[in-house]
């Protein structure tokens, strides 16, 4: 279900597997109440990850640093990068994806050519395969399924993710991979390879990801 990355003083990071829920349904536990009663004490939490979706989560060990976190990430200064598997040909293969969401059918949602209030991802990608490329994604906004959906806006639905047309697969393949952010003076930089699915074991993603292990450090594409 998940394995704890970091176990500091204020809050706990864990990276979660695919295929599990965050909340408790259908009479499991959920990610989230799991841990708790693994750790005995209450946890707080300050974001979260759709069901499909693996990797860093963070967990706050007090209302008052959940607090914080509440307001870092509100404010946009907490970092995040996703990892990503579709096959196709993007209609881009670098830059930026603006524009805002809505709600579609079947829990779906959609990009819109507006942009009040717009879901904005920044992202890499490179070939690991014939027809198969490796994102590397940054979210600027927190929109439910941003990255899902703006991918499948550029032609490329996630591996696995078949509720936004990606190809049938042994997951979703869509990972959170690392989280920075500076708490009380302190800089905290947490980095989580992917681990699950056959797709994220090739031998070329490895390759790739030892050039993205610093995501924050590479030249992202300017927006225009």
């Amino acid at each position: 279900m998940y394995q704890i990355v970091a176990d500091e003083a204020d809050f706990v990071v864990i990276d979660k597997a695919p295929r599990v829920h965050f909340h408790s349904q259908d009479g499991s536990a959920g990610v989230a109440a799991q841990l708790a009663a693994d750790l005995g004490y209450p946890l707080f939490s300050v974001h979260r990850l759709d069901t499909p979706t693996s990797g860093l989560l963070l967990f706050a060990k007090s209302s008052g640093t959940a607090s914080r976190f509440t307001e870092l990430f509100s404010a946009h200064q907490v970092q995040k990068y996703y990892l990503a598997l579709a096959k196709g040909k993007p209609k881009k293969k670098q830059g930026w994806v603006i524009g805002d969401m809505a709600k579609s059918r079947r829990s779906m949602y959609k990009l819109l050519r507006s942009t009040d209030n717009p879901a904005v991802t920044q992202f890499f990608s490179q070939s690991v395969a014939e027809g198969l490329r490796l994102y590397l994604l940054k979210p600027h906004s927190g929109k439910t399924h941003q990255l899902r959906v703006a991918l499948a806006s550029l032609g490329v639905p996630i591996l696995g993710d078949e509720l936004y047309g990606g190809e049938p697969a042994d997951r979703c393949y869509l990972h959170a991979y690392s989280l920075m952010f500076s708490l009380d003076g302190r800089e905290y930089q947490y980095l989580a390879p992917p681990t699950a699915g056959d797709g994220f074991r090739l031998a070329a993603v490895a390759e790739q990801l030892h050039l993205w292990h610093r995501p924050a450090e590479l030249a992202w594409p300017d927006r225009r």
